[in-house]
């Protein structure tokens, strides 16, 4: 690798930072990192050689060629502010939090020698804390930047965001914020204003007691913890309410018709719905480079992934990306596999296909 970053710190190692440090460490980059977190946190990442350098305190990454922020929102902020005007110059400084704006607002009232690249990595885990982070976690996913990377001063940091694995794509903070309120932030209040609509009893019936499958998977985030999302609505306070007088404006609509019993209106909005959502990209942790996928059915039996993974490692194919989607006990289940290109995924299904395995569309 021919950049000059060769010394890089992670302050906070949890799910974000860890699989940053361990993705880095497991690539093909030659790098020297430091670390500040809890004590617990920097002796296990040490012990597994994971980081090289304990920071006692977060000033000392300001001996590094790139600071990575991965703190909670509030804390990434009071420490960006803090080191930001000590940037030695070319040093750069980036972020990986949901909101983007409120960094380069500080970012242009100080007075810095270094570098800011706000970022905003398009992965994560339901699951927090250094134990679940995983040097895969950004392999496909999107890595959202708020500088355009082509540009040759940025081009070291493009070379650490593409050894994650990820797929980099530039958006400015202002837009980044506004795409985030309505993609991200509402539906997050969405799902727990559902699940608390839901959640009526009556002396015969918990309403909730019936509400499985779809519902569920609408209101999955719902569980999310209100710590982190307050400094998130704080920051995007004037975007989330633009996205939500939007949704409400398309609920009066949908009341009227209802209350109308102007069916033709609804159905043409189911339609326009449909359309619109099969845009959405079903190959990706966000929403570029799309990956191919198969759906494979699998017996429930011993050694069944086993043959799957052999006979593509033979062939030399690389599954990108595996998941679960339905299993019934005693029976098998469906996988989805996914592969980098169309033709990589043809041939896999046909080397599966010649050694019995069935497939879904």
């Amino acid at each position: 690798m021919s950049s000059k970053i060769q010394n890089i710190s992670i302050l906070g190692l949890g799910v974000i930072g860890g699989s940053i440090a361990k993705a880095l460490k497991n690539g093909s980059g030659n790098f020297n990192i430091a670390a500040f977190d809890r004590p617990e946190v920097l002796s296990k990442a040490k012990d597994e050689k994971i980081i090289d350098t304990i920071l006692s305190n977060f000033e000392e990454a300001i001996k590094s060629d790139l600071i990575f922020l991965c703190l909670p929102l509030e804390k990434n902020i009071e420490i960006f502010k803090q080191l930001s005007p000590q940037l030695n110059e070319d040093t750069i400084i980036t972020d990986v939090s949901g909101v983007k704006l409120i960094f380069k607002k500080e970012w242009d009232k100080l007075n810095s020698k270094g570098i800011y690249i706000g970022g905003h990595p398009m992965t994560g885990k339901e699951v927090g804390g250094y134990d679940n982070s995983d040097p895969l976690l950004f392999e496909n996913s999107v890595y959202i930047v708020t500088e355009d990377l082509a540009l040759e001063k940025y081009s070291s940091f493009r070379e650490v965001i593409e050894l994650l694995g990820a797929n980099i794509l530039h958006i400015p903070p202002k837009q980044h914020d506004v795409i985030a309120a309505s993609v991200s932030h509402l539906p997050q209040l969405l799902s727990v204003a559902l699940v608390n609509t839901a959640s009526l009893k009556t002396d015969n019936y918990n309403f909730l007691d019936l509400a499985a499958g779809g519902f569920r998977d609408m209101t999955r985030i719902a569980s999310s913890n209100f710590t982190i999302w307050e400094a998130v609505i704080s920051k995007n306070q004037n975007q989330i309410l633009t996205a939500i007088e939007k949704f409400t404006f398309e609920i009066d609509k949908i009341e009227k018709w209802i209350y109308d019993g102007n069916f033709d209106q609804l159905k043409t909005y189911f339609a326009s719905a449909a359309e619109s959502r099969d845009e959405i990209p079903k190959n990706t942790k966000g929403f570029l480079t799309p990956v191919h996928d198969i759906f494979i059915f699998v017996k429930d039996e011993p050694g069944v992934i086993s043959k799957i993974s052999t006979k593509l490692f033979e062939a030399n194919i690389n599954i990108k990306d595996i998941e679960l989607l339905k299993i019934r006990e005693g029976s098998g289940g469906t996988f989805r596999l996914s592969f980098e290109s169309k033709e990589i995924a043809e041939q896999a299904k046909t080397i599966l296909g010649d050694v019995g395995f069935r497939f879904s569309n």
